[in-house]
């Protein structure tokens, strides 16, 4: 067995160990602490009925910085068990902590560039924080945090997050509720025995400033300490010609955690999350004959005013237990209180007499409160002489959510609006109650071949009440949003070899939608997914290099896909989409790294509702769909500790329906390619490291609001020095 130069924050700096007979790379189902080793290892086992070998001793050299320019991610919780991402018969993509340091991607939306098939809308329909799109279908109700539903509406940070896994197509059956795009799930950072501590500084143009750090303490022989703070500001260039107000965001983060336990039989750990946001929105620029204004565009012409205003912040307290019962069973509990609050003021383009007076007011308030219990059992067994892999568990969520327009207490010129002044007494609210239960089991029926079969049942309880009109005549509709609901997960692996998987997998999902506030749900059916998926996974390069490729088939009902404060918001009765994935992540050699991805994309509305106007959009490609999108990061290093690196995102044009245009002629942005670059200098006590950000100052429009008649611009060239001390 060969050397493998890996970091493990478990171990010491250098420790041999002898790896045990028979273990297998391809058990998920095994205690985490073997798990984990078997994944840092690399050992296969025997298939089922081979002869067991003793494999020979095995030196693992810890290293940070390998670790830290690892593009391949090793493990992943999508699947409700600690797998290897190549032992999942799903498409799944991972964005490394490696790749988001390198980039200076600090928040969510900037690392999920690295997600192919994947963009971004602006605002939807009062949907404002984090909005994706991928494979052409909303995300809003598909954000997780270490499993976990996180749909409020927040502008996510990644100080505390060591990946973000994207499982791509239907995964109600393992998640819940959701739609045929995917699953994105941050993973937050957890305490270790053994690790460096990290603070760093940033610097760039644009009044960038940002300093950040992340601090580990071992307190006993199985217990630790970990600390994640960040606080950076943000400036633009863009600015409002007649206030000379300009867009800005300024974010601050505290995750503190601890954990009892670690590595034995019996794991806790309790984590908190806060951060906080003082923003000034942008909202973009108008369109002008169904393309972008370029007037505005090349002016940098912004709407807001000096007292325009995005305040948020968040508080999620986890405790969570990993109890293992025996060699191949674990059990698993989970209990979060979430509390979410936001209120801000922006400015929606409109004409240039509009600019002193902040153009079209959009103004919200809200408060959301979450519970979440879990609970997952996963165990391995034998059975008529079969390899079963089972898990199981159930759900409970409760949410709350209120909401409020502001109130103008200045005039029409002067506009000002304050948190706490309301257009009316009477909230938007949102009460849920939803209790789940799932099984899966994964059949070893043969040689190299498995069966997956699993099934949940959703049965969610919840009311709602939308507000009409303003002051005195504000009237109040309550509506019931009860639903029962089974979701459904199928698939069949063939992996003749540990470096080799090929698979044919099933699934679907529904989303009632009333917990996004989209009210026509109190009329029509749940919205249903189904998605067939065919899929290859290969390690190369003695496992150094992941390359992946898939096709798939989704078909979707009754879709949401305009305002969602509409009470007449279905236009979409069946639409699909028909699309291929290539993925490659890892090393080439052992200075050379990549990630990048492609996504071709061909969707078509099928049926409108009998809600639509008329027949028109039938035929026509969906909003914010690109048909074809590419990423691409590399990175080489040089000798004396220097390292160079650059990439591009790339998203061919997209489309977005307003009332006044027909389907015919809808909204149109164009295509972009955006590059980046990177160098830096690394020694084993610190980092220096210069990245610029859009390197060829490309115009291009990154968000697109896809229901009105407006489209954000994408960051300006950006160039950021930062520095870094571990010790």
């Amino acid at each position: 067995m060969k050397t493998h130069e890996l970091y493990c924050p478990a171990l010491p700096s250098k420790l041999e160990l002898i790896a045990p007979d028979a273990l297998s790379s391809r058990a998920p189902l095994l205690p985490l602490g073997a798990m984990m080793m078997a994944g840092l290892l690399g050992v296969a086992s025997p298939a089922q009925g081979e002869e067991e070998k003793t494999m020979s001793a095995v030196t693992v050299k810890a290293n940070a910085e390998a670790d830290m320019a690892a593009y391949l991610a090793g493990k992943t919780r999508v699947g409700k068990v600690v797998q290897d991402p190549h032992d999942v018969p799903q498409a799944i993509t991972t964005v490394t902590r490696a790749l988001m340091e390198e980039q200076e991607a600090n928040s969510l939306r900037e690392a999920l560039r690295n997600v192919s098939g994947l963009s971004f809308n602006a605002a939807e329909g009062g949907r404002s924080g984090d909005n994706m799109m991928l494979r052409g279908f909303y995300t809003f109700g598909d954000m997780y945090l270490d499993g976990i539903r996180d749909t409020a509406q927040y502008n996510r940070e990644v100080f505390n997050l060591e990946q973000v896994d994207v499982l791509r197509g239907a995964a109600a059956m393992l998640f819940g509720r959701g739609q045929a795009g995917g699953v994105i799930n941050q993973v937050s950072k957890t305490p270790m025995l053994y690790g460096s501590n990290k603070v760093g500084v940033g610097v760039g143009t644009d009044g960038y400033f940002e300093t950040k750090a992340d601090l580990n303490q071992r307190l006993g022989e199985s217990s630790a300490f970990r600390l994640n703070v960040m606080s950076r500001e943000e400036g633009s260039p863009r600015s409002n010609p007649v206030t000379g107000a300009s867009p800005e965001n300024q974010r601050t983060g505290v995750a503190p955690s601890i954990a009892f336990g670690i590595g034995s039989d019996h794991e806790i750990t309790l984590s908190h999350l806060w951060t906080r946001s003082n923003d000034r929105p942008d909202y973009g620029i108008p369109f002008t004959n169904a393309r972008p204004d370029q007037s505005y565009a090349k002016s940098g012409a912004y709407w807001g005013l000096s007292n325009t205003f995005d305040d948020s912040e968040t508080n999620v307290s986890t405790l969570s237990s990993l109890y293992t019962i025996s060699a191949e069973t674990q059990w698993r509990n989970v209990a979060r209180y979430g509390k979410y609050y936001r209120a801000y003021w922006a400015s929606a383009p409109g004409s240039a007499t509009s600019f002193s007076s902040g153009g079209s007011a959009k103004t919200r308030e809200f408060t959301t409160d979450n519970i979440v219990l879990q609970s997952d059992l996963n165990t391995a067994f034998n059975l008529f002489g079969m390899r079963h892999e089972l898990i199981t568990g159930v759900e409970y969520l409760r949410e709350d959510s209120q909401r409020w327009a502001l109130a103008n207490v200045g005039t029409t010129a002067s506009p000002l609006y304050r948190p706490g002044v309301y257009t009316t007494g009477i909230p938007n609210e949102y009460h849920g109650d939803t209790y789940s239960a799932y099984v899966q089991d994964s059949v070893e029926f043969a040689k190299n071949w498995t069966f997956t079969a699993g099934v949940r049942r959703d049965e969610m309880r919840s009311d709602y009440v939308t507000v009409a009109g303003s002051g005195s005549t504000a009237t109040a509709t309550r509506f019931a949003g009860n639903f029962g609901e089974n979701s459904y997960r199928a698939g069949l692996s063939w992996q003749p070899e540990a470096d080799q998987h090929y698979y044919i997998g099933w699934s679907d999902s529904f989303s009632p939608t009333a917990d996004l506030y989209q009210l026509s749900g109190s009329t029509y059916p749940a919205e249903r997914s189904k998605v067939s998926e065919l899929g290859a996974k290969w390690l190369l390069l003695d496992g150094n290099l992941a390359f992946r490729t898939a096709i798939y088939h989704a078909i979707k009902n009754w879709e949401r896909n305009t305002d969602l404060e509409s009470a007449a918001s279905i236009l979409t009765k069946k639409r699909e989409s028909n699309g291929i994935e290539f993925e490659l992540a890892g090393r080439m050699t052992e200075d050379w790294e990549v990630f990048g991805g492609i996504s071709l994309i061909d969707a078509e509305i099928l049926d409108v509702s009998p809600s639509a106007p008329d027949n028109s959009a039938v035929g026509q490609f969906p909003r914010n769909t690109p048909k074809l999108t590419g990423n691409l990061w590399t990175t080489y290093k040089l000798p004396g500790g220097f390292k160079v690196g650059g990439g591009f995102d790339y998203k061919s044009k997209r489309t977005g329906y307003v009332p006044t245009r027909t389907y015919a002629n809808p909204n149109t942005v164009p295509s972009y390619l955006r590059w980046d670059a990177m160098v830096s200098y690394e020694q084993p006590k610190y980092t220096v490291k210069l990245n610029v950000q859009n390197l060829f100052d490309k115009r291009y429009y990154d968000a697109l609001y896809d229901n009105g008649g407006f489209t954000v611009p994408g960051q300006a060239r950006r160039v950021i020095l930062s520095t870094e001390y571990k010790f």
